[in-house]
């Protein structure tokens, strides 16, 4: 099995670590390692105990994208508008946070999977790029669409059009990582901010998140209602309500966490 999965308990529930773990390939994915991934991520999607997910490449790398030397041989990614993406969950609508925690590269279909995350811990040494321009492999799980909304037509079309690679640090500028650590330190730090996310009242966090998501292609007065009824189903959850006694109790005043 190329993708393994950690499970980590704390107090409300389980922070999933999903791991790329493939080091002759630098973490490529190929056909079966994409199914892998996406399953993983189902189990994720569906078990009640789980807050926030990880996803992470072991030994150094994030991931270099699909494996194009499995092409001939039968592994190939799937290609079909229907179901998974080629490199695995790249279509998924989930309910719940993913943080990808990069090292190394995170090229082609890499980066489209680093995008699909909610949010990216970066290592100091990593390197972003659309590296499958060299090749004529066309960004088809999602990197024409999440990247440019991500951080810009300007600089996506900087990255789309000459396959440059991207260091952490012009990623962070633009918007493309979250935080910026040390190298070797992305996987603790990632599984920390999902830690930090996990402890928040989890129905309004995750409604806001769908519906943040949502408002693309959506017209202003659209994106207003559609906000406004994922509200409505918080407020009719009830999770305010003790979120209000902690207030009048004096916990989280003045900005606390």
């Amino acid at each position: 099995m190329v993708i393994k999965i950690e499970k980590i308990t704390i107090d409300k529930g389980k922070i999933y670590t999903i791991i790329i773990d493939n080091p002759e390939v630098k973490n490529a994915v190929d056909g079966p390692t994409a199914k892998e991934l996406a399953d993983a991520f189902r189990e994720f999607e569906q078990d009640d105990n789980a807050l926030v997910a990880v996803l992470w490449g072991a030994n150094g790398t994030f991931c270099a994208g699909a494996n194009l030397k499995t092409i001939t041989d039968g592994r190939g990614n799937r290609i079909d508008t229907k179901g998974d993406g080629p490199m695995g969950p790249s279509r998924m609508v989930l309910s719940k946070p993913v943080i990808a925690a990069v090292a190394g590269y995170a090229v082609a279909g890499g980066l489209e999977l680093a995008c699909w995350c909610d949010m990216r811990v970066v290592e100091k040494n990593a390197i972003f790029g659309v590296f499958c321009r060299r090749f004529g492999v066309p960004l088809i799980d999602g990197g024409t669409v999440r990247l440019p909304r991500l951080i810009g037509l300007s600089r996506a079309m900087d990255m789309i059009l000459t396959g440059r690679p991207v260091t952490a640090e012009e990623a962070y500028s633009w918007g493309l990582a979250n935080r910026i650590v040390e190298n070797d330190q992305s996987r603790p730090e990632a599984e920390k901010l999902a830690r930090e996310i996990a402890v928040h009242p989890q129905t309004c966090m995750r409604h806001d998140r769908l519906s943040t998501y949502e408002q693309f292609g959506m017209s202003m007065k659209d994106a207003m209602v559609n906000e406004f009824d994922w509200g409505l189903k918080t407020l009719a959850s009830g999770e305010y309500l003790e979120g209000s006694r902690k207030f009048t109790q004096g916990k989280g005043k003045h900005g606390k966490f």
